[in-house]
């Protein structure tokens, strides 16, 4: 599912982080009730009870589970989609450390189910330095929905990471998607979009040189 990056610091509210002893049922959560069956909602509720333990942002995954159940999806496959969303908030936690905040771990998992890499995730940590990665993140998932590949993504936004702030990134995915609806091809667009970025990075002394390493524009499609 896309998610833009304009609204995903916004996706998430306070969320209580206590940690418990594994293995209790710690919360029922009220909103799940009469949308899934006993089993179903059992399941869920206790891989809720896991993510609090581990820190990991709850409202995601309750969303994923309406979601589903909004949709009138099978009940086995909205459980996948919950465990599935569990898992990639928990590599995104391992990838981006202690301090990441909910929005950050979300916008996390959202760029590792676009085909980012827990690797790329600790990179654009390193990049972005001590700014978010909400956004940065979140626009990577963007560019691979509009049909950019994953890898040619994760290289433009990780070569920006350390040059533009999020208005910046929003900027890039937008014109991107301009191109795009124009009729380049997503590669092409982005491409352009890149070298663009680049080069107004260039004529800007106060901005870091080229992010691109050699390793990067290898993996770089034209």
């Amino acid at each position: 599912m896309k998610i833009r990056a304009s609204r995903i610091v916004a996706m998430l509210g306070v969320v209580g982080l206590t940690v418990h002893a594994p293995g209790a049922i710690l919360a029922q959560e009220a909103r799940l009730e009469g949308r899934l069956a006993d089993s179903a909602r059992a399941t869920v509720n206790r891989l809720l009870d896991s993510a609090r333990v581990r820190n990991l942002p709850l409202e995601p995954l309750v969303d994923r589970a309406l979601e589903g159940a909004a949709k009138g999806a099978p009940e086995d496959l909205i459980v996948s989609a919950v465990q599935r969303l569990w898992g990639e908030l928990r590599v995104a936690r391992d990838a981006l450390g202690a301090t990441a905040t909910p929005a950050e771990l979300t916008a996390g998992a959202s760029a590792l189910r676009a085909g980012a890499t827990s690797t790329d995730l600790r990179e654009l940590r390193a990049r972005r330095g001590t700014q978010s990665l909400t956004v940065a993140a979140a626009v990577l998932a963007d560019l691979v929905a509009v049909g950019v590949p994953s890898d040619t993504a994760v290289v433009a936004v990780l070569s920006l990471a350390r040059r533009v702030d999020d208005a910046q990134y929003v900027a890039f995915r937008r014109n991107v998607e301009r191109d795009i609806a124009l009729g380049a091809s997503p590669a092409a667009a982005l491409g352009v979009r890149l070298d663009a970025a680049s080069a107004e990075a260039a004529a800007d002394p106060t901005r870091p040189a080229d992010d691109l390493t050699a390793r990067d524009k290898r993996k770089r499609k034209p």
